[in-house]
């Protein structure tokens, strides 16, 4: 144990270093994927009516602010300031060019009310809801072909108060699928960095068909009895940076996807290059997780220097007949492991499919998965591995 604790309390000396200071672009782990520059405009929210007293609405103060700001877009971009308070509103859009920063005492609340959450199309990789058929409500901060696109600040937080979502699925009472926190969809560019993200809806930052995105330094809490609230889940996205975070929610800490059988099958984008560094974190189900939604494939995953504790698994790969696609060129090394039931689990028949129109006889690949390095204390299963009938289990180390 001498080794173990040496291992981890570096460890965690260097994530809290890490997250005590602002780095933009990281400047040793990830490639830079785009250089930040100050913007030459910035205004406040309260300029414009916002009132963060907790009670007052504030969404069209936050969509007249971000309307204004879009005129400095071409002009070298413009920062949103959002000072001290508690800041509640409904969904509003990001736009290109644009930084929404959190000082170190303000609160962007979620509404309660769903009627502020408006409901848009399903994506085109799932077909429909995740959870339900027909559409799905649209994230709290939300973004579509962006770039250059960053939410950043003073290690702010934005709150979903997610109870309320929480409850209806639990009492089988939502009409539709349940909102993620922050969805940003066929952007580039992206930079979340210096905020804590808390009681997400549904998964908390869904980069979905997006290239180039940093996520560093931040945290993701939920309870661990709220249901999918997954911390970052990159989907159909390539060149992924994740690095540096704290996340303890009711569902995977991260969760790489691409789509939903046969509708992932057919729009064919992949996830790639996804990189994570110095993850540390706890939850009722995985660490890392592909799948199950793996469609359109999932390979050149990177994962090193993570702390899982108190959780039912750190590693797990989930597919299914139907699902096709791929899982391969997976590496991920150094791991440590407190009260962990089980280190790696592969689950071949998760099930869960969209509708009956898929083909049973669409088979993922599973191949060249590496894990090694692995410390653990605590764990009770060393490995669970779940094949789907006559297929080979996978290669790999």
């Amino acid at each position: 144990m001498k080794r173990l604790s040496t291992l981890v309390d570096g460890f965690l000396v260097l994530a809290l270093f890490s997250c005590s200071t602002w780095t933009v672009w990281s400047s040793s782990c990830c490639n830079q994927i785009n250089s930040y520059e100050v913007r030459p405009h910035s205004v406040s929210i309260t300029e414009f009516g916002a009132v963060g007293d907790g009670i007052t609405l504030n969404t069209i103060a936050f969509q007249n602010a971000i309307f204004y700001l879009n005129s400095f877009a071409d002009k070298g971009g413009a920062k949103l300031f959002v000072p001290a308070g508690r800041w509640l509103t409904g969904s509003f859009d990001l736009i290109s060019h644009l930084t929404l920063w959190l000082d170190n005492d303000a609160v962007i609340l979620g509404s309660m009310n769903s009627d502020d959450w408006p409901v848009v199309d399903p994506l085109p990789s799932y077909g429909h809801g995740r959870e339900l058929p027909g559409g799905r409500h649209r994230s709290l901060i939300y973004g579509r072909n962006l770039t250059d696109v960053v939410i950043t600040g003073n290690n702010g937080t934005i709150d979903g108060q997610g109870s309320i979502w929480w409850n209806n699925f639990w009492n089988k009472t939502l009409n539709y699928t349940r909102p993620h926190l922050v969805e940003l969809m066929n952007s580039t560019g992206v930079l979340i960095s210096n905020v804590t993200f808390m009681n997400s809806p549904f998964w908390t930052i869904h980069p979905v068909y997006c290239s180039h995105v940093t996520i560093q330094n931040v945290t993701i809490i939920a309870p661990l009895s709220s249901p999918n609230t997954d911390g970052i889940n990159p989907d159909s996205s390539d060149n992924v940076c994740i690095e540096d975070c704290y996340i303890s929610t009711g569902d995977d800490l991260i969760s790489i996807k691409s789509g939903w059988d046969g509708y992932g099958i057919s729009f064919g984008r992949p996830s790639t290059n996804i990189n994570i560094r110095r993850l540390i974190g706890k939850t009722t189900s995985a660490g890392i997780a592909i799948g199950s939604e793996m469609s359109g494939g999932v390979s050149e995953v990177h994962a090193e220097d993570i702390y899982i504790f108190d959780s039912h698994s750190a590693i797990r790969i989930k597919t299914s007949p139907g699902r096709g696609g791929y899982v391969r060129n997976v590496y991920i090394s150094n791991m440590i492991l407190v009260n962990v039931d089980i280190a790696i689990r592969f689950t071949g028949l998760y099930g869960e499919h969209p509708d009956d129109t898929y083909d049973p006889d669409a088979l993922p690949v599973i191949e060249r998965i590496t894990i090694k390095d692995v410390i653990g204390e605590k764990v009770k299963r060393a490995g669970l591995i779940q094949g789907i009938k006559g297929q080979n289990l996978p290669d790999g180390s």
